[in-house]
């Protein structure tokens, strides 16, 4: 297989995997859980609108105490508490929107669970004979954390930060002119790149880990859940060899993972002080010239921090998600498996009518001096 065909191939399992997920968001006939999402994307975009409004007030009421007399204080004093009520208001509608959705959250992650339970009672001897209990329930128990975050951090994080990434950059522009906006808008566009290239490089490795880390914790249970048999042979040196090979390769992966996420930390930070310095000496260059106030240079750095500080975490959130997927992505696996034995349409449940069973000279024993069955 190419690379480009494996690259497709792996997009279009995420859009199924996404699809999936929204059947649960937007279940149909649900009246009530489609009016809770509804209701928790009105209480994001409040939350997000106090957020913008917080540097302005910032803004103008620095204005007002480096111009006003001491004894006028009553235009600053309203100013601070506009400013102190908008972050209250944030946090409440934050709070709201967390509390509403987390039915909708819960539930998804209920069906889920319960779905992929009962496909794997159905299906035939063949397949549980041939894969890992251990194996099977990590991977039930990483879909239905990957669910949760999934629903979470995709729906009131990423659209949220990008949707206030769109506001700031018109703020400044219409303030301050294109250059602000310009600077913010490519050290955005720098960041994303570089999280986007890092974390894909970095997922291999975390594939990896789940490989081993559903290795080590299958062998482990299955030594356990035969610990009779192993006690007999006096193999329990060779299951820990074993088990101490399944953890040297997830400590291997999990080693080169943390060095590649601090390469990545490093990038991130490098390019967001770059941006905050670069529009820093500009706004000082402006108010050297007139052209802006102490309160303008206020407003700059606090959006640009509060903008910032959010995307740091967004690239926290892109990995998780893109681990979330995979995780998800073999949760769903077990549900595509067919079932080898299917019951026909047309049959109808067994009528017992009465009968009788009979035992006639049926025995069994390991040993013919000692029947176990007689």
């Amino acid at each position: 297989m190419t690379q480009n065909s494996s690259r497709k191939k792996f997009k279009n399992t995420n859009y199924h995997t996404l699809q999936t997920v929204f059947q649960y968001l937007w279940p149909n006939g649900k009246v009530l859980l489609k009016a809770r999402v509804l209701i928790a994307l009105l209480c994001l975009i409040l939350a997000k609108g106090m957020n913008v409004t917080v540097p302005i007030f910032l803004k103008k009421a620095i204005d007002q105490l480096s111009i006003s007399n001491s004894e006028i204080i009553i235009i600053p004093l309203g100013l601070i508490i506009g400013y102190g009520l908008a972050r209250v208001l944030a946090q409440i509608f934050s709070e709201l929107r967390d509390a509403i959705f987390s039915h909708v959250a819960q539930r998804a992650i209920r069906l889920a669970s319960l779905k992929t339970f009962e496909h794997l009672h159905c299906l035939g001897l063949r397949f549980h004979l041939n894969r890992k209990t251990g194996a099977i329930s990590r991977a039930v128990e990483r879909g239905a954390k990957g669910i949760e975050f999934l629903l979470r951090f995709m729906l009131f994080n990423i659209i949220p930060t990008l949707l206030e990434v769109l506001m700031v950059c018109g703020i400044l522009w219409h303030l301050y002119g294109v250059v602000f906006t310009i600077i913010t808008f490519f050290t955005l566009l720098f960041y994303i790149m570089w999280t986007f290239i890092g974390t894909e490089l970095r997922l291999k490795y975390r594939r990896a880990m789940n490989e081993k880390d559903s290795e080590a914790h299958s062998k482990a249970i299955d030594s356990l859940l035969n610990f009779e048999t192993v006690k007999y042979f006096s193999n329990e040196k060779h299951e820990a060899e074993r088990f101490n090979t399944a953890l040297l390769g997830y400590e291997k992966m999990a080693v080169r993972s943390d060095i590649s996420l601090a390469i990545l930390n490093i990038g991130q930070g490098l390019i967001i002080a770059i941006g905050i310095t670069l529009s820093m000496i500009l706004a000082a260059t402006e108010i050297l010239k007139g052209n802006m106030t102490i309160g303008d240079f206020v407003l700059v750095n606090a959006y640009l921090i509060q903008l910032f500080l959010p995307l740091n975490f967004l690239g926290f959130v892109y990995r998780e998600i893109k681990r979330s997927l995979a995780d998800m992505e073999s949760m769903f696996e077990l549900t595509s498996v067919k079932q080898e034995v299917i019951d026909s349409p047309e049959s109808t449940p067994i009528v017992f009518r009465g009968g009788n069973i009979m035992f006639n000279d049926v025995s069994f024993g390991y040993d013919q001096e000692k029947p176990i069955l007689k």
